[in-house]
């Protein structure tokens, strides 16, 4: 059956299961999201029931299921006036385009067991392009249909007309009703979140050793922030025996929330569903596909500026953290830290600062400089000029004699019309376990000694959100390398707030506090004059990640003590950016220099287990031909990231 002449069936469940004999068929319900496919197939489900058929429906949207649980295909059986879910297949993941293929084998899988009565498909609202097209074909082809239903909207033309006409099977057009319409991604996020929460509801807590499983689809095992919050399912064969979610890996170790009366298997299978920062769940965004990208934000430099520049700027995304190589990767060293959610940033060595905007410097709480060699400290000047006028103190971190080299560029100015307005600095040299400090501001004359301050395990800085550590290493002189280590991230969950009738309010911080201490037993007063205990408010209110680990390391010699120095500061970090200045066949000039060759850095890379390797400071004699430099690294190092500039 066609579509006649531009003329659609009316929107009428009765006449249309009357007219069409829809016992004992397999009909797909097909058309754009919000055309009304969810309540055509309550509507004919009610009309074929009473005809003494049995009725089932797949719902094979795993984003927006009307019933059953997100993140899968569900089998539902009409009962007693609605849907109640029969069996499903675990997809762990919201997204029917991308995942077409397992989506179809899934549908395949739960069709075959359907023997008797009527199968309905709620297909999923897919009707663009080659996804569209792919999906269309392969759900009637999986599930075996006789005959298409497609919802189009007045005035609309018809979705997929050629692909529709090509089918093996019937199909015929019906006009959506005028007041189907799709709910916002916000109403559709917290019903997909409360069906999750509906599945998890009194579900166990399992600990699985993550290397005796077979994984498929994960995330990298040693970034546990990828992990937390994610949708997984254990699989035995083509089945689903468990679905849920995890709670945390430590230490090689998954912690994973399923429902009663179902347990951990042998093959695992995670994709991209997972819950966001506010407890929804959502789709992720593929584990460090959006980790890095190669040119900065325009507000950091101007697009212009870096058109057609093979010299890429790789730039990280790391919680609340964003990280860029402002020189890129053959330029002088300095790595921007921009803190989201704060006017604040800190700064890694002091290469040229010619392309930073002076609201940059303006934002500068801290800088750490590994040592005072001109391509690492030359763009002080360039702060020194641009904070001009600014009140707040900037403090520099650096290897013994930092202030001396510091003083030196200041005084080499004349400050005759400064007045009182000279940029302030504190400068702390580490020294061993402790900070030599100095006042210095321009203008005023000499450095001014301070009390010391002590650095214990090499932490230079511990802010309550943060802390920077660094180690001492070699390069004929101390040079440092650092680590910015993150604090856990607790995000509260706003819907489960709301679910519970509570207020935000100041006892959400006492709870946040409490949490990060690991007092559990201590008991917090909610607004409803209630008091709980934190370890069951944790559970229920928030989700607690990881704090990421970003280390930078440049201008050192490959020795034994070195890379023992270095690997143990940057063991499981997010990210190591680390020198990487020689090929392998100039292994002499990196010994006769301080420097690393690219095998070098790559083994460091693999013994401390980084998840992203980020490898810079390259000479410019290689300016020509990078890939060389990254194919070298690539060979032994998978976890290298290689830039794709800007065409």
């Amino acid at each position: 059956m066609r579509l006649s002449q531009g003329k659609l069936f009316e929107y009428d469940p009765g006449r249309l299961a009357e007219r069409l004999e829809m016992r004992d068929r397999r009909i797909m319900i097909f058309g754009q999201p919000g055309t009304g496919k969810t309540s055509l197939a309550a509507g004919l489900a009610v009309q074929i029931a009473e005809s003494g058929s049995v009725v089932r429906v797949m719902e094979t949207d795993p984003g927006s299921p009307a019933f059953g649980v997100p993140g899968a295909v569900c089998l539902g059986i009409w009962r007693e006036g609605q849907w109640a879910r029969a069996e499903m297949e675990a997809l762990c993941t919201l997204d029917a385009a991308r995942f077409r293929l397992p989506l179809a084998a899934a549908v395949g899988h739960l069709a075959g067991s359907v023997t008797d009565g009527t199968l309905l498909l709620d297909a999923p609202g897919v009707i663009r392009g080659v996804a569209g097209a792919e999906l269309l074909e392969a759900l009637v082809r999986a599930a075996a249909v006789d005959l298409v239903l497609v919802l189009i909207r007045e005035g609309q033309s018809l979705p997929l007309a050629h692909e529709l006409n090509t089918l093996p099977v019937p199909w015929i057009g019906i006009q959506a009703p005028s007041a189907a319409h799709r709910p916002g991604k916000v109403a559709r996020d917290r019903k997909r979140s409360q069906l999750w929460d509906h599945h998890l509801l009194g579900a166990n807590q399992h600990q699985v050793d993550l290397g005796s499983l077979d994984l498929l689809g994960t995330p990298p095992r040693k970034a546990p922030e990828a992990w937390l919050g994610k949708q997984v399912a254990f699989l035995h064969g083509n089945r689903t025996l468990a679905f849920g979610e995890v709670a945390g890996l430590e230490s090689g170790t998954l912690r994973v929330l399923l429902p009663a009366g179902t347990s951990p298997t042998d093959t695992l299978l995670v994709r991209d569903a997972g819950r966001d920062d506010s407890g929804l769940l959502v789709s992720g965004k593929r584990f460090a596909h959006n980790v890095v990208r190669y040119v900065p934000p325009s507000d950091l430099l101007p697009d212009a500026m870096v058109q057609g520049d093979a010299n890429v700027r790789p730039l990280v995304h790391a919680g609340d953290v964003t990280a860029t190589l402002m020189n890129g990767v053959f330029g002088d060293p300095l790595l921007h830290l921009r803190l989201r959610h704060q006017r604040r940033s800190l700064m890694f060595d002091l290469g040229d600062g010619s392309r930073l905007p002076a609201r940059i410097a303006h934002q500068l709480s801290d800088v750490f400089i590994s040592h005072a060699h001109v391509d690492h400290i030359a763009g002080f000047i360039w702060l020194l000029r641009s904070r001009i006028g600014e009140a707040s103190l900037c403090r520099l971190y650096g290897p013994p004699g930092l202030a001396g080299h510091i003083e030196g560029l200041i005084s080499g100015i004349r400050w005759d019309r400064i007045g009182d307005r000279g940029p302030r600095f504190e400068v702390l040299e580490l020294h061993g376990d402790n900070l030599k400090r100095y006042a210095l501001q321009a203008g005023k004359p000499g450095a001014k000694a301070l009390a010391d301050q002590p650095a214990p395990d090499g932490v230079l800085l511990d802010d309550p959100g943060f802390l920077v550590r660094a180690v001492t290493l070699d390069h004929g002189i101390s040079v440092l390398a650092f680590a910015f280590e993150a604090s856990r991230q607790i995000n509260v969950r706003k819907e489960q707030l709301e679910q519970h009738r509570l207020e935000p309010g100041p006892w959400l911080t006492r709870l946040k506090h409490h949490i990060l201490a690991g007092e559990l037993d201590e008991m917090v007063l909610l607004p409803d004059g209630r008091s709980e205990m934190v370890a069951s408010l944790a559970a229920g209110l928030t989700l607690t990640r990881q704090g990421v680990k970003l280390v930078y390391a440049t201008d050192f010699a490959d020795t034994l003590d070195n890379r023992k120095r270095l690997v143990g500061l940057a063991e499981a970090a997010h990210t190591l950016f680390c020198e990487s200045t020689f090929s392998v066949r100039e292994a002499e000039q990196a010994r006769r220099t301080g420097h690393l060759t690219t095998r070098a850095c790559a083994e460091i890379a693999n013994q401390a287990q980084v998840e992203h390797l980020i490898p810079f400071h390259f000479s410019r004699r290689y300016e020509s031909r990078p890939w060389e430099m990254y194919d070298e690294i690539a060979a032994l190092c998978p976890r290298v990231v290689i830039p794709r500039p800007v065409p």
